[in-house]
């Protein structure tokens, strides 16, 4: 089961956005959505009836200036995408994620992980998480992890919450997607692999984030961040071109209608072209490849209230559109 998208879904910034969408019981296939809400199926324009989004992005600088010609031109034949289903909007190679890159949320997370035996008063332990953040910033040591593309799932999709998970949380992102390979590209050159943006929701079981048998070894963010569908993806890739600033972009969660996350990229400690360049030193980025840029504070830690069984997450990012995800809890 999902949830099904509705017209609000379909709004986006500029003329067009890229999807991966299938008609019912249908494959899928990459997709030029406009924000009429009509899509375009891409493999018959393109003459290719086994494309897909990722040989879209393979042949990204290539391709650009065909698709905006399609999005001016009125005459293609197209679909609405309320008669389709909208699946996440690429498939990656592979998944980089970042933690620790929202101050304010940083800040909370520190002070409501309280060590045992730590009794100092909350404010004290707010400042020290704040010089340790400024610390960072000014070392330039940004926070990158890997993750597993079978955690993807469709931004309208059910997510099935594990039997064993539990303290299962959301943290609302900025996905960027890579359009060109870069590797130990700088902060200047970033944005000339960026192919565009989509919204991820990037769910984490807290109970699990730090292992208890051997604290020495950190975190496990396999066990934590991994489970099938714990990243809904999507609903739109929104080209470069069309987003003025991404370091200044309102990211909002609702959790059955009340809003839980509402803030702005502008408190990102990295910034998306440094995301970009720091997980370039390492490896090499490619194509379709997703950089995730962290999460904002009010996750469920925050408000002492974690997911369950029935839950809607609404997640919308200027821009970028809306997702909407159903929480299903995993019979044991």
């Amino acid at each position: 089961m999902s949830v099904k998208p509705d017209t609000a879904s379909a709004l986006f910034a500029g003329p067009f956005a890229l999807a991966t969408l299938s008609a019912p019981d249908g494959p899928r296939f990459p997709a030029l959505v406009t924000p009429d809400g009509t899509a375009l199926d891409l493999r018959s324009v393109l003459g290719d009836e086994r494309l897909t989004m990722l040989d879209v992005l393979d042949d990204w600088e290539a391709l650009l200036p065909r698709l905006r010609a399609l999005a001016a031109d009125p005459g293609t034949d197209r679909t609405p995408v309320t008669d389709l289903r909208v699946h996440a909007p690429v498939a990656p190679r592979q998944v980089f994620q970042s933690g620790a890159n929202y101050r304010q949320h940083v800040i909370d997370l520190h002070v409501a992980h309280r060590a045992p035996g730590d009794d100092r008063p909350e404010a004290e332990r707010r400042a020290e998480a704040a010089e340790i953040m400024d610390r960072r910033a000014a070392e330039d040591l940004p926070y990158v992890f890997i993750g597993l593309p079978s955690a993807i799932t469709g931004p309208y999709d059910d997510v099935v919450l594990p039997a064993w998970a539990e303290q299962p949380d959301w943290e609302l992102e900025v996905a960027v997607v890579i359009g060109r390979p870069a590797y130990q590209v700088s902060v200047a050159e970033a944005a000339a692999h960026i192919a565009g943006y989509t919204i991820a929701n990037d769910l984490t079981d807290r109970a699990t984030v730090f292992r208890r048998d051997m604290p020495q070894i950190g975190t496990d963010w396999l066990r934590s961040k991994n489970a099938p569908g714990f990243t809904p993806l999507g609903p739109w890739i929104v080209p470069t071109e069309s987003i003025a600033d991404p370091d200044d972009l309102r990211l909002t969660l609702k959790l059955n209608g009340e809003t839980m996350q509402d803030e702005s990229t502008k408190d990102m400690i990295f910034k998306v072209a440094r995301m970009v360049s720091y997980a370039s030193r390492t490896a090499r980025l490619l194509p379709g490849d997703l950089v995730l840029t962290g999460s904002p504070a009010g996750n469920g830690m925050h408000w002492g209230r974690l997911l369950r069984d029935g839950d809607v997450m609404e997640g919308s990012v200027t821009g970028l559109g809306v997702q909407r995800t159903r929480c299903v809890g995993e019979t044991a």
